[in-house]
């Protein structure tokens, strides 16, 4: 098989191969031609090997980025409710996030820190971490997303009181702008318990010290 054919054999694989994932096709052709468009603006040949496929690419990793918003971060923490007496402090730190600031588009990531005392009932540990993504992949200021993840604990669980912390580098900052490389940018939210001193004390405590 010469080279000719071994690229018309690959063309006609790449045409049958669409990985399905999650998808929304037509959301998919739809933003990939605007790309297309964003790119011919931009000043490139579009038709060159390296951004032939860039548009679809661009527009299933936005896509992606933004999965949040097809989700309820509310029945994520109602899927796994367990009944408990336990009136203590439960904390889950170092939650990997990943978000796009709604103002450039551009990526923030850091970790947030969540909270809460309970009140009769808790939740599976790993949802905590599942509602952070549910509302940080969709366009979003950290304040925002902050208070975002105390609302939806405080109403699914009914906790006596919520904790959060998020921790973020913006690449707004960092890539354009200012370009100040070793910003962080530190928010916060406390209700009920936790807004008193004593107890958020307690918690800054646990989350920047060590355990022995």
């Amino acid at each position: 098989m010469n080279a000719n054919e071994n690229k018309m054999k690959k063309e006609e694989q790449d045409l049958n191969y669409r990985r399905d994932d999650q998808y929304n096709w037509e959301k998919v052709d739809t933003m990939a031609a605007h790309y297309q468009g964003i790119l011919s603006t931009l000043g490139e040949d579009i038709s060159r090997e390296g951004l032939e496929k860039t548009p679809m690419r661009v527009a299933k990793s936005m896509q992606f980025l933004t999965q949040g918003y097809a989700i309820n971060p509310h029945d994520i923490l109602k899927s796994a409710l367990f009944t408990q007496t336990t009136h203590e402090m439960i904390i889950v730190k170092d939650i990997e996030l990943y978000s796009l600031c709604e103002h450039h588009m551009l990526p923030f990531f850091g970790r947030a820190h969540i909270a809460y005392i309970p009140n009769g009932k808790i939740t599976g540990l790993s949802k905590f971490a599942r509602v952070v993504d549910a509302y940080s992949r969709r366009l979003q200021v950290q304040e925002r997303l902050t208070r975002q993840i105390l609302d939806c604990v405080q109403e699914s669980l009914q906790p006596l009181g919520v904790a959060v912390v998020i921790e973020a580098k913006h690449l707004c900052m960092m890539m354009r702008g200012v370009e100040k490389q070793n910003s962080v940018t530190t928010t916060s939210a406390f209700i009920g318990e936790f807004e008193k001193q004593s107890t958020r004390s307690e918690f800054i405590n646990l989350l920047t010290g060590k355990l022995s």
